[in-house]
């Protein structure tokens, strides 16, 4: 645990992004219930999901910085590529067609969700990529 202000605000975000899941308006009421989205139903089930999301995301941080620096520098620069584009695609489905009634904050959840998966990989890039190792 390198930087506990990182954890401390990732936990932060994560709270904040699970209320604006489970808090759509009324068309993302009808879409929740429609589409039948049983993890982000209530503030606690939402709490849950986004953990177990940057959870799992933390733990292959964790796993891939058990490996070599080149090799994880390698491996976390690709999943740092690849969250990035699924923030962009997240954006824009999220503000286009009939997710773009749901409601701002659900939105913006939704948006956010991704975000964390982003600042996770970045974060662990930058870590591997700044330290110096010994091995």
């Amino acid at each position: 645990m390198r930087n506990p202000f990182f954890y401390i605000l990732l936990l932060i975000l994560v709270v904040l992004d699970a209320w604006l899941l489970a808090h759509p308006n009324l068309i993302g009421q009808a879409g929740v219930f429609f589409f039948d989205y049983e993890a982000i139903e209530t503030v606690p089930k939402a709490i849950g999901t986004v953990s177990l999301v940057v959870g799992i995301t933390l733990l292959i941080t964790w796993l891939i910085g058990r490996l070599s620096q080149a090799v994880a520098i390698v491996i976390s620069v690709a999943l740092f590529a690849a969250s990035v584009y699924y923030l962009f695609q997240s954006f824009s489905q999220y503000n286009t067609g009939i997710y773009k009634l749901t409601g701002a904050g659900f939105r913006a959840g939704a948006i956010l969700l991704p975000g964390l998966v982003v600042l996770v990989f970045g974060q662990s890039t930058w870590n591997y990529i700044t330290q110096k190792r010994s091995r």
